[in-house]
């Protein structure tokens, strides 16, 4: 009869963590920047209004052969670089977990950052 009562409560306490975890995974949302317009010009603007949360799938949906994603820091948004050893993205259709805090994206084409290609993201 222990047995029994032993392999209850495995099975209970296995069925919890399942639930825990989907639970969680079921927490994080997917965003496509821009909306229908994807990465774009002047999308600086779209995550106003809209709350994110670590763990947040960020997808960026753009023509890899004339843009990219770069994950830059604060001082590489405010100025339009990409610092010495930030990551790119160019598969046009990537997708990056939000970080708890803030993230930072550009794409680093000529130009492209100046004309509002970049966006600010406060992960909760």
């Amino acid at each position: 009869m222990a047995q029994g009562r032993g392999s209850a409560i495995a099975a209970a306490t296995v069925m919890l963590c399942l639930l825990l975890l989907h639970f969680e995974l079921a927490q994080a949302a997917t965003y496509t920047v821009g909306g229908s317009n994807g990465w774009t010009f002047n999308s600086a603007g779209w995550p106003k209004g809209k709350r994110f949360k670590a763990g947040d799938t960020l997808v960026f949906n753009y023509n890899p052969s004339i843009h990219n994603v770069v994950a830059v820091n604060r001082a590489g948004y405010k100025s339009c670089t990409t610092p010495k050893g930030a990551t790119v993205f160019q598969s046009g259709k990537d997708q990056i977990k939000l970080a708890k805090g803030q993230n930072f994206f550009i794409c680093n084409y000529s130009g492209h950052c100046q004309a509002g290609m970049k966006v600010a993201i406060t992960a909760a």
